[in-house]
């Protein structure tokens, strides 16, 4: 027979996997700028890039990023496009204005990956 802490501690524990279970399936809500971010990511799957491989603009930096490999990367963007520049001499801020190249796409050509050329 199972005393009442016994059923106190069972009823504490499925309300406990109940609230996490819900949560798991309705998924946490997103705030305005991860929506706005989500938002701009799906219409850009859907469309080609205002850039190709080997073109260089001019752009001003939005923001800095580390990269997983630790190396500071600058973000741009061309029509809101995003592009991840590499190389940006450190006396750069943002909001300064870089002229770079563009090498590559990411799978998905969702943004671009570039160089710094002056």
């Amino acid at each position: 027979m199972l005393g009442p802490a016994s059923l106190v501690l069972g009823v504490f524990v499925m309300i406990l996997f109940a609230s996490w279970l819900i949560r798991r399936v309705r998924g946490s809500p997103l705030s305005d700028e991860q929506r706005e971010s989500l938002e701009s990511h799906q219409e850009a799957q859907g469309r080609d890039p205002p850039v190709d491989v080997g073109e260089e603009h001019e752009v001003a930096i939005q923001e800095f990023t580390e990269h997983h490999t630790g190396e500071r990367q600058a973000v741009c963007k061309v029509e809101g496009f995003v592009i991840f520049v590499e190389d940006v001499p450190s006396h750069y801020e943002a909001t300064d204005v870089i002229q770079i190249s563009i090498l590559s796409f990411n799978r998905g050509n969702t943004s671009a990956t570039a160089t710094y050329v002056g």
